[in-house]
């Protein structure tokens, strides 16, 4: 049954029903950005959105078309790209904050939200680095010849991001399709069953690069790229974050992989 909220929700009353225990709990699915500003900042933007009267389904619509405009902002030339891309992996992130706030409020949660968001998150991380790609040759109209390169690297680093993504949905398909229950969100169900991997997944925390495929952080990059473009000329620091992306990202889907089969995620 459905409690009664208030028409118009001080930002207060809308923390305190959005921000249950086992939103504020999750580890694994939290982005490290929610606690420097992002659930800082979204009950304000959630207050907004449901006095204009969105639901949380129209809010991830939202949400969609900006991870779509990051993209498109890339194939905008020289640093004005860059920082819009930036801009509207923020606005993406943001958004994805409000949506799941405005279910809570308006207690509407439902598959289909959850499946819109997915939807939202593979879109935009997949056309993310397409888009590099062809901001790296030069934009549109000079993706041809030796530049056509970067469109093949950017597409490559798509798919590679789009694989790894899909990984963690792969575990949870494996488990509903042998009745298993839903996977915890504690770290442990994640830690590797050898010391050698341990030892391992201790280092990559060091120096975390398998997070940079995340819009946010692939935004973010790009953005200073951009600028480091004005100062090295053309864009050498641009193609050369994509070629690094694209080496990185080969090595984080097989030691995602490898990660996954050495867990308890698939018993």
């Amino acid at each position: 049954m459905n409690t009664p909220r208030p028409t118009n929700p001080s930002v207060a009353q809308i923390k305190e029903v959005v921000w249950p225990a086992e939103i504020r709990d999750r580890q694994s699915s939290e982005h490290w950005l929610n606690e420097v500003y992002l659930r800082k900042v979204s009950p304000y933007q959630t207050r907004l959105l449901l006095k204009a009267g969105f639901s949380a389904n129209g809010v991830t619509y939202l949400m969609i078309a900006s991870g779509l405009a990051a993209g498109l902002a890339l194939l905008i030339p020289g640093l004005t790209g860059g920082l819009l891309a930036a801009f509207f992996g923020q606005l993406q992130m943001l958004l994805d904050c409000s949506d799941g706030e405005v279910a809570r409020w308006r207690q509407t949660s439902s598959p289909a939200g959850v499946f819109l968001d997915k939807v939202g998150h593979y879109l935009a991380e997949g056309f993310i680095p397409v888009a590099l790609g062809i901001r790296a040759a030069g934009g549109l109209g000079q993706a041809s010849g030796e530049n056509l390169s970067y469109v093949v690297i950017g597409l490559a680093l798509s798919v590679l991001v789009l694989v790894n993504k899909s990984l963690n949905d792969m575990v949870h398909v494996a488990r509903a399709f042998n009745g298993l229950p839903k996977l915890s969100e504690s770290p442990n169900v994640a830690a590797p069953q050898t010391s050698a991997l341990a030892r391992l997944r201790s280092l990559v925390r060091l120096f975390p690069f398998n997070r940079i495929f995340h819009s946010i952080e692939m935004t973010l990059l790009i953005a200073v790229a951009a600028i480091a473009d004005l100062f090295v000329g053309e864009l050498v620091a641009t193609q050369f974050l994509l070629q690094f992306m694209l080496i990185a990202a080969a090595v984080t889907v097989i030691g995602h992989f490898v990660a996954i089969m050495n867990s308890s995620r698939l018993k």
